[in-house]
């Protein structure tokens, strides 16, 4: 890692290029906010519906799988700084365009069914702390709409609020933690609940309910693979990206796990499982003269950062795939004086409409988890097979059982042992159909212009 990749973000054909706007710091609490929000304020009892009181295991499990792939992301990164992630990543591993369609398909909509849930999670118990007068389809459409116009405004806007909202919930999770403390030292809560498991009996019944917890639960730390996706205006991404996704990994998983115990000991699972704010439940039950209302906004700070960070990344994701012309040209149009990816903004806006007129948390939640595991397995092996290609510039290099075991890992999460609601398959499959129709028009329009121009050039 003693050498760095080109600065250069210039596109061929001499448009405008992306702007270097995110230091090492900067990046470092950008995948912390990215990583954190949604899954873990919204989510938090929808798992322990799934496992019962021994809601810590699953976000344990979720850590160790969340670590192995990020090995390879960072391996990758620094490898490859440009804003394509794993679908770079897959088309220089296995040339295969079709496969490579298919996985930046499935990344956008991962980081849009996520902002989905996230603008859910908005509507929903938090924001009914303050009215219920509106309806809250509306409201997560116009947030939607809102986090849009921000993202339009620029990179340097977006990662400073990104900053503030990471702040504002990481205050949120620490006073649950000091709730829990509290709760401690005083000897209230039932420490009982901790071994608790929902899955009646032994054996595959336990199996599965746990890794259904888990794979569910893994949502919470989707994120870290969204920053990758900012390589191109990051200062110096091959030294930066090693110590942000590995610290920011650390950090939340360490966070979610003290957490998921403070709210077990706190409140019964069921209970839990009822909410859509979760958390909220855990600061009424805590015995702290701590006002709801005010834990509610800061919930509500929190799911808006995961909702913005995963418009920016979806956008970015469509540019990148432009530059790699795998989406049409038109894609990585960029806005000359605020240098954001304008038609890739208008894109995914308009599909994470669709998804959240459409979908509900813990449904949208575990589609966003679905679609990365099956991602995931595939750059874990990407990163094997690229072992071949030597680049100029030094970058870190994971351990090679890392990438088998989280190869091994994302694929048993994704499989049908994780226990999943058979409507996050056809959700998913819907939504990799819609992906498979627009690459086989795009296919088809590149060739027909290919077949006009050499009529062309033989006229």
């Amino acid at each position: 890692m003693s050498a760095s990749a080109p600065a250069s973000t210039g596109t061929p054909d001499g448009s405008p290029s992306l702007k270097r706007a995110i230091g090492p710091k900067l990046l470092i609490l950008f995948v912390i906010g990215d990583i954190l929000g949604t899954g873990i304020y919204a989510t938090t009892g929808k798992v322990a519906g799934k496992v019962g009181g021994a809601l810590w295991l699953p976000f344990a499990i979720g850590f160790v799988v969340a670590i192995l792939t990020a090995a390879s992301y960072v391996e990758l990164v620094g490898k490859y700084p440009k804003a394509a992630g794993a679908a770079l990543y897959t088309q220089k591993a296995f040339k295969v365009p079709f496969l490579t369609f298919v996985v930046a398909f499935m990344v956008m909509c991962s980081g849009l069914s996520s902002a989905s849930a996230a603008a859910r999670a908005f509507s929903g118990d938090y924001f009914r702390e303050f009215t219920d007068a509106i309806p809250p389809t509306v409201i997560a459409i116009a947030f939607i709409l809102a986090l849009a116009a921000l993202a339009l405004r620029g990179v340097s806007e977006s990662v400073k609020t990104n900053v503030v909202l990471t702040l504002v919930e990481l205050t949120g999770l620490l006073v649950i933690l000091a709730i829990g403390a509290w709760a401690v030292i005083t000897g209230d809560g039932e420490p009982s609940r901790l071994g608790e498991f929902e899955a009646s009996g032994t054996g595959y019944a336990l199996i599965t309910g746990v890794l259904g917890a888990t794979a569910l639960g893994f949502f919470a730390f989707v994120g870290f693979e969204d920053s990758v996706n900012m390589a191109e205006e990051t200062h110096d991404p091959v030294r930066s990206f090693p110590r942000a996704i590995f610290t920011g990994v650390a950090v939340t998983g360490t966070i979610y796990v003290l957490v998921a115990l403070v709210s077990s000991l706190l409140v019964d699972y069921r209970t839990l499982e009822k909410s859509s704010g979760p958390l909220l439940e855990v600061v009424k039950a805590g015995g702290v003269d701590f006002p709801p209302r005010l834990f509610a906004l800061i919930a509500l700070f929190a799911v808006t950062n995961s909702a913005l960070i995963n418009i920016m990344m979806a956008s970015r994701l469509c540019y990148g795939l432009a530059n790699e012309k795998v989406l049409p040209r038109g894609m990585g149009k960029v806005l000359r004086r605020r240098r954001t990816p304008v038609t890739g903004i208008v894109f995914v806006t308009l599909i994470a409409i669709g998804l959240v007129s459409t979908g509900e948390i813990e449904g949208l939640g575990d589609t966003t988890a679905f679609l990365l595991l099956c991602v995931f397995a595939v750059v874990n092996v990407a990163v094997l097979v690229l072992r071949k290609d030597r680049v100029e510039h030094a970058h870190f290099r994971t351990p090679t059982v890392l990438p088998v075991l989280g190869a091994i890992t994302a694929v048993i999460l994704a499989s049908p042992l994780a226990d999943r609601a058979a409507d996050v398959y056809i959700r998913a499959g819907v939504l990799v159909g819609i992906g498979i129709l627009l690459w086989g028009v795009n296919k088809l329009v590149m060739k027909v212009r290919h077949e006009e121009e050499a009529g062309t050039g033989n006229g």
